[in-house]
């Protein structure tokens, strides 16, 4: 599972903190900006059978720079604006209330 944001120093490093202990997955996560702390990679969504973005221009990003990697991974938008702090409570929450329902379904 790879979680995607801009910079990967708030919102993605927070999800991959929030699920790094869900049992039976990986989680990694990467920045779409080329001065992200991880820069996302082909091989990163190549990895990847889910990925979740932070907002649709990380979505369209994806798909423009890695559309020979996307075959096969479900690309899923949350919607979570960059409006909070590396684990702001605020984030934890909405990360988990947005992301749980795909976990469930796997």
């Amino acid at each position: 599972m790879l979680f995607v944001c801009s910079r990967n120093r708030l919102r993605s490093p927070t999800a991959e903190q929030v699920f790094a202990d869900w049992p039976g997955i990986d989680v990694a996560s990467a920045g779409t900006d080329q001065d992200a702390e991880v820069p996302l990679t082909a091989e990163l969504v190549d990895w990847a059978e889910l990925i979740f973005v932070m907002e649709p221009m990380h979505r369209d990003k994806l798909r423009q720079r890695f559309r020979a990697q996307l075959s096969r991974q479900r690309l899923v938008c949350l919607n979570i604006a960059d409006d909070y702090a590396y684990m702001q409570p605020e984030l934890v929450a909405l990360l988990k209330r947005k992301v749980m329902p795909h976990l469930m379904a796997r």
